[in-house]
């Protein structure tokens, strides 16, 4: 595996491997050890780990004792905790407040993929000797599809450099966060970052928006003012939807690209820029070349590293990662929450999404406010987003582990899996939690699982689970 490494500590072996199982399927290396007292030595064998997962350990203190040891190992390494609510047994506040979340029994993958992406939002948070960068800058990169690891690839290749990055996409995919991304991970992080939207300002506007204009210049510039690029000095210039940009401002700012120099509005007096520029569009430009509409020059330009987010249907995957992250950043900010059933997340992946991302945010702040602190299951959802022929109330899924989630989430390791072997522990595993939730009485975890009694019987004889037996002798 060629992704970071995730530490678990755990004595139950079960789990262990379970845990590891997924972590390696979330395109992460699994570092998994049984005695607390040996992790320093698995853990030596890589140079940082992205989180460790606190399991089973004999004793509260022995658990707090080992928060602190990788504290001490490492200082901004976060801590991710395996709870069990169903025993309601209370976590020790010296220990939760060493951790930066729980990881709610039985484990999910949904669940294990957000909390793994929240612990790289606080690393992230936490690098560049400190720095702090703003959780926002993560959204709608929130993903682990191919195509995100592959727009957060090409961030970390060209982020530190001073090429103009050209960023493409449709609407709503998510621009501008990735712009800012750019600017926060470039030695320019310490000055401004200045977005101008091309589109949304008259273009006879635009000149002085851009180069800004002294006192006097036209008919109610009555005192002088800095343009975004004045603004923008030492910093990064955001410039979206460039392709809405007039003919003649093009040739401005060609030239401005080209001799790093500008002058106010109403003033010959030339003025230096030291500008990064970034800029985004929802159009086809070489298109717009085609039509007279946008200059061939300015674009080659402006596309020297290009980078294309990918429009929300062709990511599925990662819709459930986003809808954890939207209704995070609702309760976050105290505008309620709300929770989707797995039936309902599954409806919302084989909708279009026309609005990509910004669609996906304003449905859940809609279902937010609608359902406050409630559960929305497909009954719930708006019309729209349901598939012709979809039925509004379907029967619920046995649990939230069921296929259609990981269905919904899972995405091939780079290195390929053994399918067969793959499926029998999956089967393994949602055969174990139907019995824990039936009680270990098969009769019950048959109707949950939706198998017939004997079909279920050969299938625990097959993986030799011990389920129980009636008074009679004879397995239920």
């Amino acid at each position: 595996m060629g992704g970071p490494a995730v530490l678990v500590i755990d004595s139950d072996a079960e789990r262990r491997s379970y845990l590891a199982t997924l972590i390696e399927f979330i395109d992460h290396q699994a570092v998994a050890v049984d005695d607390w007292t040996c992790w320093r030595e698995a853990a030596g064998r890589h140079q940082s780990a992205l989180a460790a997962i606190i399991g089973g350990c004999e004793s509260e203190e022995v658990r707090l004792d080992l928060i602190q040891e990788l504290r001490e190992w490492d200082q901004d390494l976060p801590v991710l905790l395996v709870t069990d609510k169903a025993r309601n047994v209370p976590v020790n506040p010296q220990v939760a407040a060493g951790v930066l979340g729980n990881i709610d029994m039985p484990i999910r993958y949904q669940q294990l993929a957000f909390a793994l992406h929240q612990a790289e939002i606080y690393r992230e948070s936490r690098s560049r000797s400190g720095t702090q960068r703003p959780l926002e800058l993560f959204r709608s990169l929130v993903g682990n599809s191919r195509a995100m690891m592959r727009v957060r690839r090409l961030i970390e290749q060209v982020a530190n450099s001073e090429a103009n990055v050209l960023i493409l996409g449709e609407s709503g995919t998510g621009k501008e966060v990735v712009a800012r991304n750019l600017h926060y991970n470039s030695a320019r992080r310490s000055r401004a970052f200045v977005p101008i939207n091309c589109g949304a300002i008259p273009g006879d506007l635009l000149e002085s928006e851009l180069f800004g204009h002294e006192k006097g210049a036209f008919t109610g510039a009555i005192s002088a003012r800095q343009g975004r690029f004045e603004l923008a000095e030492d910093g990064t210039l955001f410039l979206d939807e460039i392709g809405d940009m007039s003919l003649p401002m093009q040739v401005k700012l060609l030239r401005v690209l080209q001799e790093r120099t500008f002058e106010r509005v109403g003033s010959n007096k030339s003025i230096s820029a030291n500008v990064r520029i970034i800029a985004a569009t929802h159009r086809n430009l070489e298109e717009a070349i085609k039509d007279g509409k946008f200059r061939e020059d300015l674009f080659y330009r402006l596309n020297v590293f290009p980078i294309e987010m990918p429009p929300l249907r062709e990511r599925v995957e990662d819709i459930p990662l986003l809808i954890n992250e939207l209704i995070a950043r609702i309760e976050h900010e105290r505008r309620g929450s709300v929770r989707l059933t797995p039936a309902a997340v599954v409806a919302l992946t084989q909708y279009s999404w026309p609005g990509n991302v910004r669609e996906l945010a304003n449905l859940m702040e809609r279902l937010a406010i609608l359902h406050p602190s409630g559960s929305v299951d497909t009954g719930d959802l708006p019309d729209k987003f349901l598939a012709p022929g979809a039925a509004r109330n379907p029967a619920p899924p046995a649990s939230d582990s069921s296929a259609a989630v990981f269905a919904a989430v899972m995405r091939l390791p780079a290195e390929g899996l053994d399918l067969k072997e793959h499926l029998n522990n999956l089967e393994y595993s949602l055969i174990k939690q139907a019995l824990d939730e039936a009680d270990g009485v098969v009769a019950q975890a048959a109707k949950r699982l939706r198998l017939g009694r004997t079909t279920l019987v050969e299938k625990l004889r097959k993986y030799e689970v011990v389920a129980r037996e009636s008074d009679d002798g004879i397995l239920t």
